[in-house]
Protein backbone atom coordinates (compact mmCIF):
# COMPACT_ATOMS: atom_id res chain seq x y z
CA UNK A 1 0.00 0.00 0.00
CA UNK A 2 1.19 3.50 -0.75
CA UNK A 3 0.47 5.74 2.15
CA UNK A 4 0.64 9.76 2.19
CA UNK A 5 1.40 11.49 5.94
CA UNK A 6 0.72 15.12 6.12
CA UNK A 7 2.55 16.24 9.36
CA UNK A 8 3.95 19.18 10.93
CA UNK A 9 7.86 18.54 11.01
CA UNK A 10 8.69 19.87 14.98
CA UNK A 11 9.50 18.29 17.93
CA UNK A 12 5.44 18.84 19.19
CA UNK A 13 3.49 15.66 19.51
CA UNK A 14 1.75 15.56 16.46
CA UNK A 15 4.98 15.42 14.22
CA UNK A 16 6.92 13.05 16.80
CA UNK A 17 3.89 10.84 16.04
CA UNK A 18 2.86 11.08 12.85
CA UNK A 19 6.47 10.26 12.20
CA UNK A 20 7.32 7.26 14.66
CA UNK A 21 3.85 5.68 12.85
CA UNK A 22 5.36 6.42 9.07
CA UNK A 23 8.42 4.55 10.17
CA UNK A 24 6.33 1.29 11.62
CA UNK A 25 4.35 0.97 8.58
CA UNK A 26 7.39 1.41 6.61
CA UNK A 27 9.38 -1.34 8.29
CA UNK A 28 6.15 -3.85 7.64
CA UNK A 29 6.86 -2.75 3.88
CA UNK A 30 4.57 -0.24 3.19
CA UNK A 31 5.11 2.45 1.04
CA UNK A 32 5.09 5.82 3.19
CA UNK A 33 5.28 9.66 1.49
CA UNK A 34 5.81 12.39 4.16
CA UNK A 35 4.89 15.36 2.81
CA UNK A 36 5.71 18.45 4.62
CA UNK A 37 7.10 22.10 4.68
CA UNK A 38 10.54 20.37 5.87
CA UNK A 39 11.49 16.90 7.43
CA UNK A 40 10.03 15.63 9.91
CA UNK A 41 12.39 16.06 13.12
CA UNK A 42 12.63 11.87 14.28
CA UNK A 43 12.69 11.15 9.85
CA UNK A 44 16.54 10.23 10.92
CA UNK A 45 17.38 7.29 9.09
CA UNK A 46 17.29 5.84 5.59
CA UNK A 47 14.50 3.22 4.98
CA UNK A 48 14.20 2.22 1.38
CA UNK A 49 10.13 2.63 2.19
CA UNK A 50 10.31 6.21 3.03
CA UNK A 51 10.10 9.10 0.57
CA UNK A 52 10.10 12.96 1.78
CA UNK A 53 8.23 15.23 -0.45
CA UNK A 54 8.98 19.09 0.54
CA UNK A 55 6.67 21.56 0.53
CA UNK A 56 8.40 24.60 -1.35
CA UNK A 57 7.67 27.68 0.00
CA UNK A 58 7.97 30.60 -2.14
CA UNK A 59 6.84 34.72 -1.10
CA UNK A 60 5.37 36.65 -3.54
CA UNK A 61 5.65 40.48 -3.26
CA UNK A 62 1.64 39.79 -3.79
CA UNK A 63 0.66 38.12 -0.54
CA UNK A 64 1.36 39.37 3.06
CA UNK A 65 1.27 36.05 4.35
CA UNK A 66 2.55 32.88 2.30
CA UNK A 67 -1.15 30.91 1.27
CA UNK A 68 0.33 27.45 2.68
CA UNK A 69 -2.60 25.81 2.64
CA UNK A 70 -3.13 26.38 -1.18
CA UNK A 71 0.61 25.21 -1.66
CA UNK A 72 0.05 22.38 0.61
CA UNK A 73 -2.95 21.07 -1.60
CA UNK A 74 -1.18 21.46 -4.91
CA UNK A 75 1.35 19.16 -3.52
CA UNK A 76 -0.98 17.11 -2.46
CA UNK A 77 -2.48 16.72 -5.71
CA UNK A 78 0.85 16.35 -7.41
CA UNK A 79 2.49 13.43 -4.81
CA UNK A 80 -0.88 11.53 -4.74
CA UNK A 81 -0.74 11.68 -9.24
CA UNK A 82 2.87 10.93 -9.04
CA UNK A 83 3.38 8.16 -6.45
CA UNK A 84 -0.02 6.64 -7.07
CA UNK A 85 -1.02 7.17 -2.85
CA UNK A 86 -4.22 4.91 -2.12
CA UNK A 87 -4.81 6.69 1.51
CA UNK A 88 -3.61 9.97 2.74
CA UNK A 89 -3.56 10.48 6.38
CA UNK A 90 -3.38 13.61 7.85
CA UNK A 91 -2.89 14.95 11.23
CA UNK A 92 -3.92 18.32 12.76
CA UNK A 93 -7.47 19.28 11.27
CA UNK A 94 -6.38 22.58 10.38
CA UNK A 95 -4.27 23.28 7.35
CA UNK A 96 -3.72 19.96 7.18
CA UNK A 97 -7.32 18.28 6.57
CA UNK A 98 -8.84 21.29 4.76
CA UNK A 99 -5.94 21.45 2.44
CA UNK A 100 -6.27 17.52 1.85
CA UNK A 101 -9.78 18.33 0.96
CA UNK A 102 -9.20 20.68 -1.04
CA UNK A 103 -6.72 18.16 -3.06
CA UNK A 104 -9.54 15.95 -2.43
CA UNK A 105 -11.82 17.58 -4.50
CA UNK A 106 -9.14 18.19 -7.23
CA UNK A 107 -8.31 14.53 -7.87
CA UNK A 108 -11.89 13.67 -7.93
CA UNK A 109 -12.46 16.14 -10.99
CA UNK A 110 -9.39 13.34 -12.64
CA UNK A 111 -11.08 10.43 -11.44
CA UNK A 112 -8.96 10.14 -8.71
CA UNK A 113 -10.57 9.03 -5.06
CA UNK A 114 -8.19 9.21 -2.29
CA UNK A 115 -9.58 8.74 1.20
CA UNK A 116 -8.36 10.63 3.89
CA UNK A 117 -7.68 9.67 7.70
CA UNK A 118 -7.73 12.74 10.10
CA UNK A 119 -6.07 12.20 13.08
CA UNK A 120 -6.68 14.90 16.04
CA UNK A 121 -4.11 15.47 18.70
CA UNK A 122 -5.12 18.19 20.86
CA UNK A 123 -4.49 22.15 20.05
CA UNK A 124 -6.56 22.00 16.92
CA UNK A 125 -9.38 21.13 18.71
CA UNK A 126 -9.03 22.77 22.37
CA UNK A 127 -7.25 25.82 21.16
CA UNK A 128 -7.29 26.61 17.42
CA UNK A 129 -10.63 24.81 16.76
CA UNK A 130 -12.28 27.02 19.48
CA UNK A 131 -11.77 30.12 17.97
CA UNK A 132 -14.76 31.22 15.60
CA UNK A 133 -12.14 32.38 12.97
CA UNK A 134 -11.38 28.35 12.62
CA UNK A 135 -14.55 26.54 13.60
CA UNK A 136 -16.64 26.31 10.74
CA UNK A 137 -13.08 24.82 8.68
CA UNK A 138 -12.71 22.57 11.58
CA UNK A 139 -16.33 21.31 11.57
CA UNK A 140 -16.40 20.76 7.50
CA UNK A 141 -12.93 19.47 7.57
CA UNK A 142 -13.71 16.17 10.42
CA UNK A 143 -17.48 15.91 8.65
CA UNK A 144 -16.09 15.19 5.12
CA UNK A 145 -12.99 13.36 5.98
CA UNK A 146 -13.25 9.60 5.28
CA UNK A 147 -12.25 8.82 8.69
CA UNK A 148 -11.04 10.30 11.93
CA UNK A 149 -9.32 9.09 15.10
CA UNK A 150 -8.40 10.89 17.99
CA UNK A 151 -5.74 10.26 20.40
CA UNK A 152 -7.29 9.97 23.65
CA UNK A 153 -11.45 9.43 25.01
CA UNK A 154 -10.72 13.24 26.25
CA UNK A 155 -9.96 14.36 23.05
CA UNK A 156 -12.75 12.94 20.81
CA UNK A 157 -15.29 13.99 23.67
CA UNK A 158 -13.89 17.58 23.48
CA UNK A 159 -14.83 17.53 19.55
CA UNK A 160 -17.76 16.18 20.13
CA UNK A 161 -18.55 19.03 22.72
CA UNK A 162 -17.47 21.66 20.91
CA UNK A 163 -18.01 21.06 17.15
CA UNK A 164 -21.27 19.97 15.22
CA UNK A 165 -19.65 16.64 14.28
CA UNK A 166 -22.19 14.30 12.04
CA UNK A 167 -19.39 11.29 11.43
CA UNK A 168 -17.65 8.70 14.02
CA UNK A 169 -14.61 9.39 15.81
CA UNK A 170 -12.47 6.30 16.82
CA UNK A 171 -10.02 6.19 19.57
CA UNK A 172 -6.79 5.06 18.89
CA UNK A 173 -4.28 6.49 21.26
CA UNK A 174 -0.47 6.98 20.96
CA UNK A 175 2.29 4.81 21.35
CA UNK A 176 5.28 3.69 22.59
CA UNK A 177 8.41 2.49 20.27
CA UNK A 178 10.08 0.03 22.73
CA UNK A 179 12.92 -0.72 20.14
CA UNK A 180 14.24 3.33 20.89
CA UNK A 181 12.52 3.99 24.96
CA UNK A 182 13.54 1.84 27.21
CA UNK A 183 15.86 2.23 30.56
CA UNK A 184 19.35 2.58 29.40
CA UNK A 185 22.89 2.21 31.50
CA UNK A 186 23.93 5.56 31.72
CA UNK A 187 25.49 5.47 35.32
CA UNK A 188 28.32 7.85 34.36
CA UNK A 189 25.28 10.03 32.93
CA UNK A 190 23.99 9.95 36.48
CA UNK A 191 27.03 10.85 38.46
CA UNK A 192 27.70 13.98 36.10
CA UNK A 193 24.16 15.13 36.93
CA UNK A 194 23.94 14.15 40.70
CA UNK A 195 27.42 13.27 41.89
CA UNK A 196 25.76 13.28 45.38
CA UNK A 197 22.95 10.32 44.58
CA UNK A 198 20.57 13.37 44.18
CA UNK A 199 16.69 12.33 42.84
CA UNK A 200 16.65 13.47 39.17
CA UNK A 201 13.24 15.14 38.84
CA UNK A 202 12.17 16.23 34.72
CA UNK A 203 10.43 17.83 32.65
CA UNK A 204 10.02 17.76 28.47
CA UNK A 205 7.64 20.27 26.70
CA UNK A 206 7.65 23.35 24.26
CA UNK A 207 7.45 25.92 26.89
CA UNK A 208 4.08 27.26 26.04
CA UNK A 209 2.07 28.95 28.36
CA UNK A 210 -0.33 25.73 28.63
CA UNK A 211 2.70 23.52 29.76
CA UNK A 212 2.74 25.50 33.28
CA UNK A 213 6.32 25.07 33.14
CA UNK A 214 5.95 28.02 36.58
CA UNK A 215 4.34 24.70 38.28
CA UNK A 216 7.26 22.17 37.48
CA UNK A 217 9.99 24.67 39.22
CA UNK A 218 7.60 25.19 41.64
CA UNK A 219 6.67 21.59 42.70
CA UNK A 220 11.01 21.33 42.28
CA UNK A 221 11.71 23.63 45.05
CA UNK A 222 9.60 22.17 47.25
CA UNK A 223 10.81 18.40 46.82
CA UNK A 224 14.48 19.85 46.83
CA UNK A 225 13.48 21.90 50.29
CA UNK A 226 12.90 18.43 51.43
CA UNK A 227 15.18 15.96 49.89
CA UNK A 228 18.91 16.53 47.96
CA UNK A 229 17.45 16.80 44.10
CA UNK A 230 18.05 18.24 41.01
CA UNK A 231 15.82 19.35 37.96
CA UNK A 232 16.33 18.57 34.45
CA UNK A 233 14.19 20.70 32.01
CA UNK A 234 14.51 19.18 28.22
CA UNK A 235 12.84 21.78 25.23
CA UNK A 236 12.79 25.26 24.68
CA UNK A 237 9.88 27.60 23.44
CA UNK A 238 8.52 31.07 24.89
CA UNK A 239 8.09 31.19 27.94
CA UNK A 240 11.93 29.63 28.75
CA UNK A 241 13.33 32.78 29.81
CA UNK A 242 11.06 33.66 32.32
CA UNK A 243 11.41 30.09 33.56
CA UNK A 244 15.07 30.60 33.89
CA UNK A 245 14.56 34.02 35.56
CA UNK A 246 11.78 32.47 37.96
CA UNK A 247 14.86 29.45 38.98
CA UNK A 248 16.76 32.54 39.77
CA UNK A 249 14.66 34.29 42.18
CA UNK A 250 13.19 31.31 43.52
CA UNK A 251 17.16 30.19 44.78
CA UNK A 252 17.05 27.08 43.06
CA UNK A 253 19.00 27.84 39.44
CA UNK A 254 21.96 25.80 40.56
CA UNK A 255 19.67 22.94 41.04
CA UNK A 256 18.34 23.12 37.62
CA UNK A 257 19.34 22.18 34.27
CA UNK A 258 18.23 23.44 31.20
CA UNK A 259 19.11 20.93 28.31
CA UNK A 260 17.29 22.89 25.39
CA UNK A 261 15.86 20.45 22.37
CA UNK A 262 17.42 17.10 22.55
CA UNK A 263 17.39 14.21 20.14
CA UNK A 264 18.59 11.31 22.57
CA UNK A 265 15.56 11.77 24.95
CA UNK A 266 15.44 8.02 25.92
CA UNK A 267 19.55 8.57 27.11
CA UNK A 268 17.93 11.88 30.33
CA UNK A 269 15.56 9.66 30.85
CA UNK A 270 16.86 6.49 31.71
CA UNK A 271 18.68 8.22 34.63
CA UNK A 272 15.87 9.93 36.10
CA UNK A 273 13.31 9.09 38.74
CA UNK A 274 10.34 10.87 38.16
CA UNK A 275 8.49 12.56 35.02
CA UNK A 276 6.75 16.49 36.44
CA UNK A 277 4.04 17.08 33.95
CA UNK A 278 1.80 19.86 34.87
CA UNK A 279 -0.20 20.99 31.96
CA UNK A 280 -3.36 23.39 31.85
CA UNK A 281 -4.23 20.56 29.70
CA UNK A 282 -2.93 17.65 27.79
CA UNK A 283 -4.98 15.95 24.84
CA UNK A 284 -2.79 12.66 25.61
CA UNK A 285 0.43 13.37 27.23
CA UNK A 286 3.07 11.51 25.01
CA UNK A 287 5.95 12.74 27.08
CA UNK A 288 4.48 11.26 29.89
CA UNK A 289 3.96 7.68 28.04
CA UNK A 290 7.70 8.20 26.47
CA UNK A 291 8.79 8.75 30.45
CA UNK A 292 7.36 5.71 31.81
CA UNK A 293 8.52 3.80 29.35
CA UNK A 294 11.69 4.11 30.48
CA UNK A 295 10.64 3.50 34.25
CA UNK A 296 10.27 6.53 35.39
CA UNK A 297 6.81 7.42 37.05
CA UNK A 298 4.88 10.81 36.64
CA UNK A 299 3.69 13.25 39.41
CA UNK A 300 1.42 15.73 36.59
CA UNK A 301 -2.27 17.32 36.74
CA UNK A 302 -5.58 15.69 36.21
CA UNK A 303 -6.83 16.98 32.94
CA UNK A 304 -7.36 15.99 29.40
CA UNK A 305 -5.73 12.42 28.23
CA UNK A 306 -3.45 12.23 31.26
CA UNK A 307 -5.30 10.13 33.30
CA UNK A 308 -5.85 7.51 30.24
CA UNK A 309 -2.14 7.47 30.92
CA UNK A 310 -0.45 7.99 34.37
CA UNK A 311 -2.61 6.00 36.22
CA UNK A 312 -3.04 7.39 40.27
CA UNK A 313 -1.81 5.61 43.06
CA UNK A 314 0.09 3.08 40.36
CA UNK A 315 2.15 4.69 37.78
CA UNK A 316 2.58 8.23 39.80
CA UNK A 317 0.09 10.76 41.32
CA UNK A 318 -2.42 13.20 39.73
CA UNK A 319 -3.57 16.24 40.97
CA UNK A 320 -5.79 19.41 40.24
CA UNK A 321 -4.07 21.89 37.72
CA UNK A 322 -1.92 24.20 39.78
CA UNK A 323 -2.04 22.44 43.38
CA UNK A 324 1.95 22.17 43.18
CA UNK A 325 1.48 21.45 46.77
CA UNK A 326 -0.20 18.29 46.16
CA UNK A 327 1.97 17.25 43.61
CA UNK A 328 5.27 18.45 45.43
CA UNK A 329 3.41 15.82 48.58
CA UNK A 330 2.84 13.24 46.05
CA UNK A 331 6.87 13.13 44.41
CA UNK A 332 7.64 13.05 47.89
CA UNK A 333 5.69 9.85 48.77
CA UNK A 334 7.66 8.10 46.34
CA UNK A 335 10.68 9.75 46.32
CA UNK A 336 11.84 9.31 50.28
CA UNK A 337 11.36 5.61 50.01
CA UNK A 338 13.66 3.76 47.39
CA UNK A 339 11.35 0.30 47.48
CA UNK A 340 8.14 2.53 46.67
CA UNK A 341 10.09 4.07 43.91
CA UNK A 342 11.01 0.85 42.50
CA UNK A 343 7.62 -0.78 42.80
CA UNK A 344 5.90 3.02 40.96
CA UNK A 345 9.19 2.20 38.03
CA UNK A 346 8.06 -1.29 37.12
CA UNK A 347 4.10 -0.19 36.99
CA UNK A 348 4.96 2.71 34.49
CA UNK A 349 6.84 0.14 32.09
CA UNK A 350 3.32 -1.70 32.52
CA UNK A 351 1.57 0.68 31.97
CA UNK A 352 3.37 1.64 28.64
CA UNK A 353 3.57 -1.61 27.60
CA UNK A 354 -0.51 -1.44 26.80
CA UNK A 355 0.67 1.48 24.39
CA UNK A 356 3.23 -0.55 22.62
CA UNK A 357 3.58 0.16 19.04
CA UNK A 358 2.16 -3.01 18.39
CA UNK A 359 -0.60 -2.75 19.35
CA UNK A 360 -1.87 0.33 18.57
CA UNK A 361 -0.18 0.07 14.77
CA UNK A 362 -2.47 -2.44 13.51
CA UNK A 363 -5.71 -0.30 14.53
CA UNK A 364 -4.31 2.23 12.14
CA UNK A 365 -3.86 -0.38 9.04
CA UNK A 366 -7.22 -1.27 9.90
CA UNK A 367 -8.86 2.07 9.19
CA UNK A 368 -6.58 2.43 6.10
CA UNK A 369 -7.64 -1.10 5.03
CA UNK A 370 -11.57 -0.58 5.46
CA UNK A 371 -10.68 2.46 2.89
CA UNK A 372 -9.05 0.89 0.53
CA UNK A 373 -10.99 -2.04 -0.14
CA UNK A 374 -14.55 -0.15 0.54
CA UNK A 375 -16.35 2.70 -1.76
CA UNK A 376 -15.47 5.89 -0.08
CA UNK A 377 -18.46 8.44 1.12
CA UNK A 378 -19.02 10.89 -1.18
Amino acid sequence: MNIGIVCYPTFGGSGVVATELGKALAAKGYHVHFISYSQPARLDFFNPNVFFHEVSIYKYPLFEYVPYETILASKIVDTVKQYKLEVLHVHYAIPHASAALMAKNILLEQGIDIPIVTTLHGTDITLVGKDPTYEPVVSYSINHSDAVTAVSESLKNDTIKNFHIQRPIYVVPNFIDFSRFTKQKKEHFKMAIAPNNEKILVHTSNFRKVKRVEDVVKVFALVADKIPSRLLLIGDGPERMNIELMAREMGVCDRVTFLGKQEQIEEILSVCDLFLLTSETESFGLAALEAMACEVPVISSNTGGIPEVNVHGVTGYLSNVGDVEDMAKNALKILTDDKILHQFRINALARANDFHIDKILPLYEDVYLSLVKAPQKS
